[in-house]
């Protein structure tokens, strides 16, 4: 196949033309080197693809076969080529892009509406996830850019904090604490708690807010959601640390922690090293340029 490839354009070229010198003309080649890439072509398939009729050539019956799987293959190169030179446009090229599902509500579609404003062609691939996966992904190839918490700090990584969401104590609304509007998290520390899986930023926060409060959670159901997590508290099966809804729900009061930070950092990361298309380079700026300002909820979290 390495020895192939280069050679099945000249034999596409010929063939269609039925002439080599018409052919290397149109190819922009040397008839001389298109001559020798032919016989080479032949010598390694053990077959002959043309017949030669003095300046004319004509496709032998192996000839033909071989031609239909060679413009198959060129043709999809052709695609390929015209699709990752669409993605890197300027104008309309494609941003893959990762986030938290607690950011796909509201956030995120926030951002890209806001982006593209200025670049309204660009196309977004969008990918919700939890911050682990995503990062594999990103290693992986198949993201640009992630929204991720906690801000990871990996090698072969660049990471850049954009922001912070307070999260809060979701209690049912019938609960003993559901009249207070603060609390401290050691006062949960009897409480069945319902929290991400393991794995989850949201999980590990939580369990190292519990320990810097003194206790360790007792997980009574653990989910992939925020909001099933929120449906959860409001059956009254536990209490659960989450960051703000996009919208309120009925059945749960959402208390403010005090007595410690209870935030969880989000930031913007990529692949270090790793060449930006135009898209993608200005999305990532756009990102960088709201920090401080990047979460719509973040403003209206009482102190």
């Amino acid at each position: 196949m390495r020895l192939l490839a280069p050679r099945l354009a000249y034999f596409a070229g010929v063939a269609r033309t039925e002439h080599v010198t018409r052919a290397a003309r149109e190819l922009g080649v040397p008839q001389s080197t298109l001559s020798r890439a032919l016989v080479r072509l032949e010598q390694d398939l053990g077959v002959d693809l043309f017949a030669r009729h003095g300046r004319t050539v004509s496709l032998t019956p192996a000839g033909r076969t071989f031609l239909a799987s060679a413009e198959r293959a060129l043709a999809e190169v052709g695609k390929a080529v015209e699709s990752v030179r669409a993605d890197a446009d300027p104008a309309s090229g494609k941003v893959a892009f990762g986030f938290l599902h607690t950011m796909g509500s509201e956030t995120v579609p926030g951002l890209i509406r806001a982006f593209r404003a200025d670049h309204p062609r660009v196309r977004f691939s969008l990918v919700q996830n939890y911050g682990e996966a995503m990062l594999e992904r990103l290693r992986a190839g198949e993201l640009d850019l992630c929204l991720t918490s906690p801000v990871p700090d990996a090698p072969g990584l660049v990471a850049r904090r954009l922001d912070e969401q307070r999260l809060r104590l979701v209690v049912p609304d019938d609960h003993r604490l559901a009249a207070r509007k603060r609390v401290r998290l050691a006062e949960a520390a009897d409480e069945a708690f319902v929290t991400l899986e393991p794995g989850y930023g949201l999980r590990r926060i939580t369990d190292d807010l519990c320990a810097e409060a003194g206790f360790r959670p007792r997980v009574a159901f653990e989910g992939e959601e925020a909001e099933t997590l929120r449906g959860l508290v409001a059956a009254g099966l536990g209490v659960a640390l989450l960051p703000p809804p996009a919208v309120a729900r009925p059945g749960v009061v959402e208390l403010t922690v005090t007595g410690q930070r209870a935030v969880r950092e989000i930031g913007v990361a990529w692949l270090e090293g790793h060449p930006d298309t135009a898209p993608v380079a200005a999305f990532k700026k756009f990102l960088l340029s709201r920090r401080g300002r990047l979460l719509p909820e973040a403003a209206g979290v009482s102190p």
